[in-house]
């Protein structure tokens, strides 16, 4: 479902004489100004953006004409952040404007949309040379007040599958540890040898000396690269990048696709592309976040949590407990519940969270998940009867049997759990139970 989201800015982003003037919507004040200053990378900053509203603009799975959705971007101190979706929800496309990228000063902390307009890619696609690039994200000493005159508005439709998508890449990603990094050289080498675009085999790159060698099975220290072709929007910063980073989950052999990180760092800025296990799965469906959302006992420690967020880029989850007075674990399950809000996210290179606010009401995602309704109407309905670590689920036409093994993994009797295994999160069978269980242990 999408919800169609009024955007307001003062005019369209335009690329002037003086710099690059990005106009953004939204935030904690009417059109809010993060950033005024230079890019010192111009070039791989607008190389950079071009690839984040490309990525937003494309659909990888059964691709169709290009839609227009805008990038969403956070500026806190000393950071500012550009965030996007593919179309089919499978891609999750990052480009981080560090310190040594901004040649100003952040002056509101806050996230928005911000408006990539053809004519705008258009401009940036010609930006080259070595001349320092000014910026304005967001329009200067506006006022809700003078709205009504210069304002340009538009009708948005704003997946749903957004706020999914982000709910669930911030839990998947928390899991990655770096497993490769190659220099710029052979990361351009690798990059050519990859299927050309609509592949949709499963690969995995195994370090090998300076680079990376593809293989068609996994192994300890392997990275999955499912639908190869998804990495192409990389290619306009590759000649700006120092390196190439990859990260992802620990596999063994046998292990069932994942998703994994691709990273470009160029030192004045990180562009990274999450891809999902394989092409035609969608982030808004993996079902990683399931257990933060159907949690009760950690709604009010995410409350607490939550207003003691700062912006600083990163989030210190041992002060954060020290000011919130819990222990670290229920800090970093309160950080997955306000994920599931958009309002943290997960930085593989910093290994930390991040702090942002999205345009959707907290409990968007909770509603839209088909198995956690589910799961709801069943506790509500008494379905779930416990024996032991065990339990049987009743519905109208079938009963189901749940089971919870010795590591805390629950699994499920039905035709849902037999497809995937674990691999998508809970069926709605092995989430109710979880709900009445005490406590919750893992779910898959």
């Amino acid at each position: 479902m999408n919800a169609v989201q009024t955007y307001r800015y003062l005019q369209p982003s335009t690329l002037r004489a003086a710099g690059l003037d990005l106009q953004t919507c939204g935030g904690p004040a009417a059109n809010p100004r993060f950033f005024a200053g230079f890019l010192t990378a111009p070039a791989a900053a607008a190389a950079g953006l071009l690839a984040v509203a490309e990525v937003a603009r494309t659909r990888y799975h059964q691709p169709v004409s290009p839609a227009s959705l805008d990038p969403v971007v956070t500026g806190s101190c000393g950071r500012l952040r550009f965030e996007s979706f593919s179309g089919c929800c499978g891609v999750y496309a990052r480009m981080d404007v560090l310190p040594a990228g901004l040649d100003g000063e952040i002056s509101g902390h806050g996230t928005t949309n911000v408006d990539v307009n053809p004519p705008l890619r258009e401009a940036l696609a010609r930006v080259g040379g070595i001349e320092p690039l000014h910026v304005a994200v967001g329009p200067d000493d506006l006022t809700v007040s003078t709205m009504d005159g210069a304002v340009v508005e538009r009708k948005v439709p704003l997946p749903g599958r957004w706020l999914r998508g982000f709910a669930e890449v911030h839990v998947l990603t928390a899991g990655f540890e770096p497993r490769a990094e190659i220099a710029a050289a052979e990361a351009a080498a690798f990059l050519r040898r990859l299927p050309a675009a609509g592949d949709r085999s499963v690969l995995w790159a195994v370090p090998a000396g300076r680079t990376l060698r593809l293989t068609s099975r996994p192994a300890p220290g392997a990275v999955c690269l499912a639908g190869a072709g998804r990495l192409a929007a990389l290619r306009g910063v590759l000649r700006h990048a120092r390196t190439l980073r990859a990260y992802g989950p620990a596999v063994r052999a046998g292990s069932p696709a994942v998703p994994s990180t691709w990273e470009l760092d160029t030192g004045a800025l990180r562009l990274s592309l999450t891809l999902s296990p394989e092409p035609y799965r969608g982030f808004s469906g993996e079902g990683a976040a399931l257990a933060a959302l159907a949690g009760d006992d950690v709604v009010d420690d995410a409350e607490l949590v939550g207003a003691l967020l700062s912006w600083d880029p990163t989030i210190d989850v041992d002060a954060l407990a020290d000011a919130a007075a819990l222990p670290d674990e229920r800090v970093r399950a309160a950080l997955a519940q306000l994920g599931t809000a958009g309002r943290v996210g997960y930085d593989v290179a910093d290994g930390a969270y991040f702090h942002r606010v999205m345009p959707y009401d907290a409990g968007r995602a909770e509603r839209d998940n088909p198995r956690l309704v589910g799961a709801r109407a069943l506790v509500e309905r008494g379905a779930v009867e416990r024996d032991g670590e065990n339990a049987t689920v009743r519905t109208d036409a079938e009963t189901y049997r749940v089971r919870r093994h010795p590591d805390g993994a629950y699994s499920c009797s039905c035709r849902w759990w037999a497809r995937h295994r674990g691999q998508r999160g809970p069926c709605r069978h092995a989430l109710a139970v979880s709900m009445v269980a005490a406590p919750v242990g893992a779910l898959s």
